[in-house]
């Protein structure tokens, strides 16, 4: 028998859908479905639209829907009929990036932090270097609101009695105490803010990386949903590859990093008109009526 594990706001609940039972399989709700084909691939490493076909009774366009939907979520790798587990290299959990490289990683929380006006709606995406802008935001006593799919992030900045904290329903990842999935990413769309500040696994010329399996959806939703969009990152990511891209480098308005990039990843930095504010040196928000 067969168990699909419901989300885990809904509370838990189990759905048989095998065909031991000898009925017709039940008819899931979308969002149990694609847990569920998740669910399949964290047991073997892969399904065929086929098989999903048979198993949920629904048409061969629906799976690939469902299919299509995790692969951009980064929940799944999505291949020629059907899908397999996502492959990514050791991806540190949040505790151990947030010991790793503190100095580097405070002062780029700190230079961002100090973006941030007074009275502002702001969403930060989980990371280590945005906790310790978040930090910083907390200590100052900045009037804000904050939405953010973090819990670390929302636990600090509740702290602050001037901080409206407002956190993202979803999937939770112990390793990165975070949400991710369709509902952080459908919940992030019903706000527009004034800025937005996300970090990434990796830089390069190509655009943004995440290797985190479901965070480069909550990236980009917040991308979308802001008018200012600031990156926050430490300069040994630069020139990294093999993640999964969230967005390319003119989706930014400024990058906070701790170092000057160089080479090709300056160039089109340079041309896609990013402000660069380098950790130590004067950060001045452009005046009403300048672009970026």
């Amino acid at each position: 028998m067969r168990f699909c594990f419901s989300n885990f706001t809904r509370g838990t609940k189990l759905i048989a859908t095998g065909s031991e039972l000898g009925q017709r399989p039940l008819r899931l709700r979308k969002s149990d479905r694609r847990e569920q084909i998740v669910l399949e691939l964290k047991l073997r490493p892969h399904v065929r639209i086929s098989e999903m076909v048979k198993r949920f009774d629904v048409s061969s366009e629906t799976i690939r829907r469902d299919m299509d939907e995790l692969g951009r979520a980064g929940r799944i790798e999505r291949e020629h009929g059907g899908a397999s587990a996502p492959t990514y290299g050791h991806q540190p959990g949040f505790g151990e990036r947030n010991r790793a490289r503190l100095a580097e990683r405070e002062a780029i929380g700190k230079s961002a932090a100090a973006l941030v006006q007074p009275g502002q709606t702001l969403m930060i995406d989980s990371g280590s270097t945005t906790f310790q802008m978040a930090r910083y935001i907390a200590f100052v006593g900045v009037r804000c609101t904050i939405i953010t799919n973090s819990l670390e992030i929302a636990m600090v900045a509740g702290l602050s009695e001037k901080a409206r904290v407002i956190l993202c329903p979803g999937d939770f990842l112990p390793s990165e105490a975070a949400t991710v999935g369709d509902e952080a990413v459908d919940f992030l769309g019903r706000f527009q803010t004034d800025a937005c500040f996300i970090g990434a696994s990796a830089l390069t010329d190509e655009g943004m990386f995440e290797s985190v399996p479901g965070f480069a959806a909550v990236k980009k939703a917040m991308l979308k949903q802001s008018n200012k969009k600031h990156l926050l990152i430490d300069s040994q990511k630069f020139d990294r590859t093999g993640f999964r891209r969230i967005g390319l480098l003119d989706e930014v308005d400024s990058l906070v990093v701790n170092e000057e990039p160089e080479g090709e990843l300056r160039d089109v930095l340079d041309q896609s008109r990013v402000r660069v504010l380098v950790t130590g040196e004067p950060k001045q928000e452009p005046k009403m009526g300048e672009t970026k």
